[in-house]
């Protein structure tokens, strides 16, 4: 009888049928599907299958923190691994009982999160590698919603569709039936990589340098097959962007894999290539930089699997608010953390400054939205505005037969919370953006609500500080009915310093905190503005502290009111804002000097 391997949130496997996942992986590497990652005999990870195809085993050291020096969630990983507690899992699920104490982080590895006191149920994130489902799998999703959940899906801000009001004898069930179509959430939360992003038009973007799904992909199968890769020091966020007119925001994530074109160079031969940026994590005002490498498409998942281990090995387990990648790169620099990615390498790294490299077309900040020409010939997408990512069952359902009916059954998430039909040919548009209002979306990217971005919030976040979705609603429809814009504008509410909106990064980014009031408080904001990514690369700048909710409509209505009155031609709001200190947009906005 063959042993069994655990596999908790989806089932066990025997080695043999991991085996044959592993020979099936690599047999899609050998056919070009995929891009090959091995062990060679000197234990370094190469792109060659030739000189090795086996997986690296689960690490049996600490990392030379002893058990007094780390932290709690450490200590419960040591405990016991995450990933063995399938039976407690099969356990709680038939008493229908939630978890407790270390376990309630237990089951983040299975994308299981129990949310109380928020809401006294579970809540499970699905992963989708590159950002792309298949109608079957929307449609499952709905149907879990609507049998297991509470009747509704989100679109999260790395592109995830997450399941709420889930109660704990159903958990079992919902990972089966994500397994039943091919989805996972196995590593969705607590210290894995989390979702891996990939431009939302891959594949379709007439611009863009190359296709970046295949490497999504094989990086979520390489972390699937290798149990050393979960329970990393902290979360990490990977991100791979084809260089086309619409970005995946790499540049906020641990490592962000840019592509670039290259003409002959030291000894490189030209061509498309990805640029390395490293330690992106806004939420801690730090965005990702060019960390001076130049990688192959082959090259890619073997560098990230890597950085990955030198992470594993020198990330700080024992303050958590210090063992992101960043803190890494603090400590022991940008050439030594490359040093130690090179000796896990069968192949050289390539040193080549960005100048050497093609500059990259400027990015259409709102290309994820509306209808778009695609590279194949009288084919279009539709990105669909999806008003702070929430959806309800039937809205999921109605959007997979569109899919169906009008493209090719294909839907993908952005990192912006909306959604993106694609393959749709130039008769079927009309029908098309009909369909999609009839529903109860729309696909505009110049109206506000489709430019709202908005975290759970504290109706399932115990640590969100403010009701963001429904506030956000609000604050839309307000803006909507008083400012009309021809330039979009991002607007993210965040609950809490965690910043899973990206408050930072946003035209005008909100910060959920309590706000004093008589003997108690009250839900409000700090508002920052003018962040942005990509040529608008920037932080927020703080304009207004402690504003009860109530009268953020009313601020934010006058300093739209005041751009769209004083700009220049053409002229967007970040460049606007960057145009006049704090004080004097707030003295033009009318806003009060909080």
């Amino acid at each position: 009888m063959s042993a069994t391997v655990p596999l908790p949130g989806d089932a066990l496997l025997t080695v043999d049928q991991k085996e044959y996942l592993q020979g099936f992986t690599a047999g899609l590497a050998a056919a070009g599907a995929l891009p090959f990652v091995g062990q060679n005999a000197q234990g370094q990870l190469t792109t060659s299958a030739s000189d090795g195809a086996q997986n690296l085993a689960a690490p049996t050291k600490w990392f030379g923190f002893d058990d007094d020096e780390i932290c709690n969630e450490e200590r419960l990983k040591r405990e016991l691994n995450p990933l063995d507690i399938w039976d407690k899992m099969l356990a709680h699920a038939a008493s229908n009982k939630a978890p407790e104490g270390g376990d309630v982080f237990r089951f983040k590895f299975h994308g299981l999160f129990y949310v109380a006191p928020a809401q006294d149920a579970f809540m499970v994130r699905v992963r989708m590698p590159g950002n792309i489902l298949t109608s079957t799998q929307m449609r499952a999703l709905a149907a879990i919603a609507c049998d297991l959940g509470g009747g509704y899906g989100h679109v999260t801000t790395r592109g995830n569709i997450q399941i709420r009001e889930i109660a704990p004898k159903s958990t079992i069930d919902v990972l089966m039936r994500l397994s039943d179509v091919g989805l996972s959430s196995r590593g969705a939360g607590a210290d894995n990589v989390r979702n891996i992003t990939s431009s939302p038009l891959a594949g379709l973007d007439p611009d863009e340098l190359i296709d970046t799904r295949p490497l999504a992909r094989a990086l979520q199968c390489y972390l699937a097959n290798n149990r050393d890769l979960f329970g990393l020091p902290r979360k990490f966020n990977v991100g791979f962007d084809g260089g086309g007119r619409v970005s995946v925001v790499a540049e906020t994530n641990d490592i962000g894999f840019i592509a670039t074109q290259v003409k002959t160079v030291d000894g490189t031969a030209p061509g498309v290539y990805f640029r390395v940026w490293l330690a992106g994590v806004t939420g801690h005002l730090r965005f990702a930089e060019d960390c001076g490498i130049l990688v192959s498409t082959e090259e890619c998942v073997a560098v990230a699997a890597a950085m990955l281990r030198v992470f594993v090995e020198h990330g700080d387990r024992t303050d958590r608010k210090k063992a992101r990648l960043c803190y890494v790169l603090d400590r022991i620099g940008v050439t030594q953390f490359l040093a130690l990615t090179q000796e896990k390498l069968a192949f050289p790294l390539r040193h080549v400054p960005p100048e050497n490299c093609m500059p990259r077309r400027p990015v259409d900040k709102h290309g994820h939205l509306g209808v778009r020409a695609q590279r194949q010939a009288d084919l279009h997408s539709i990105g669909v505005a999806i008003p702070v990512g929430h959806m309800r069952h039937e809205q999921m359902s109605a959007l997979a037969d569109l899919a169906d009916e009008v493209g090719t059954g294909e839907l993908r998430t952005t990192v912006w919370q909306n959604i993106i039909l694609s393959n749709i040919s130039s008769d079927g548009l009309e029908h098309a953006c009909a369909a999609i209002r009839a529903i109860g979306f729309d696909h505009s990217a110049s109206a506000i609500a489709g430019c709202v971005v908005a975290c759970t919030g504290n109706t399932g976040c115990r640590f969100s500080a403010t009701d963001t979705k429904r506030q956000a609603l609000a604050l839309m429809r307000h803006l909507d009915e008083r400012v009309k814009l021809d330039h979009p504008i991002n607007i993210h509410l965040t609950g809490c310093p965690n910043s899973c909106a990206q408050h930072f990064i946003a035209d005008i980014g909100l910060l959920g905190v309590p706000v004093a009031q008589d003997e108690g408080s009250i839900e409000g904001y700090h508002v920052y503005v003018a962040g942005g990514v990509e040529q608008e690369r920037g932080l927020g700048r703080e304009f207004a502290k402690n504003v009860p909710f109530e009268a953020v409509p009313p601020l934010l209505e006058g300093l739209l009111t005041c751009y769209v009155a004083r700009r220049e031609a053409d002229e967007t709001f970040v460049a606007f804002a960057r145009r006049h200190d704090v004080a004097a947009l707030r003295a033009l906005a009318g806003a009060l000097d909080t």
